[in-house]
């Protein structure tokens, strides 16, 4: 094995890392486990945001970063009404569970990504204007984990965590 493919398969570790979050963050499901149904569209006092709004947030943002990275017929929504859930609670449980599924597959299929070593880390996204799938990767795993400390905020606001 050659320096420079440890090197692309080291980098590749990191990043997977990274997306899976643990380390130096909370985990996603760590984050979300065993949080009341009742409290998803709870805003705690002099905070923007529920969790329901958090986690649709997470979701679309991570999505659209993640159709960017390998669609170039992706439309992105407007900004930034179209990265916001339109709502403060979800309509349902189901609906809880459904964002929460799709995020979860998204960050499945953006590992995935980084994972194939078919996947040039650095090659210019041919439709972008200078993004690579090394920098859409950073991107989601920094938004994830900024909008999980918030997440995790609400939480602590409203009783819920326990850590």
């Amino acid at each position: 094995m050659t320096p420079s493919s440890n090197h692309d398969q080291s980098l590749r570790q990191h990043l997977l890392d990274l997306l899976s979050g643990g380390n130096a963050h909370a985990k996603f499901d760590d984050v979300i486990q065993d949080l009341p149904p009742k409290l998803y569209g709870k805003k705690p006092e002099n905070f923007p945001h529920t969790a329901w709004m958090l986690l649709e947030h997470l979701r679309i943002t991570q999505w659209d970063i993640l159709e960017f990275s390998r669609n170039a017929k992706h439309k992105s929504p407007e900004w930034p009404e179209g990265y916001w859930p339109k709502t403060e609670a979800p309509h349902s449980a189901e609906a809880w569970n459904k964002s929460v599924e799709e995020f979860q597959r998204d960050l499945k299929a953006m590992k995935d990504l980084v994972e194939n070593p078919q996947t040039d880390l650095f090659a210019k996204i041919p439709w972008g204007d200078g993004q690579t799938i090394l920098r859409e990767a950073l991107l989601v795993a920094d938004h994830n984990a900024y909008h999980l400390g918030q997440l995790l905020d609400v939480r602590r606001l409203l009783g819920a965590w326990k850590g």
